[in-house]
């Protein structure tokens, strides 16, 4: 059961990750999957699970923020 909610999460994540930075959702998913903090998500030990969608969607958009400003 667990896995079925984590997968949902992301899902949901990754929808909202694509329409903040304006691209589908493959590629948003591509994006998911490349950040630190995706690596946190799927971890259950980091207790990220527990938090909104929306505060790891900031997690991510910060993270890939901090990525953009070091290129």
């Amino acid at each position: 059961m667990r896995d079925s909610v984590l997968w949902r999460k992301l899902s949901h994540i990754t929808m909202m990750l694509s329409e903040a930075l304006q691209v589908d959702a493959e590629t948003a998913l591509d994006v998911l999957y490349s950040t630190k903090t995706y690596i946190k998500l799927v971890e259950p030990s980091t207790g990220l699970q527990l938090m909104s969608d929306s505060y790891i969607l900031e997690d991510i958009l910060s993270e890939l923020e901090e990525c953009w400003q070091g290129e």
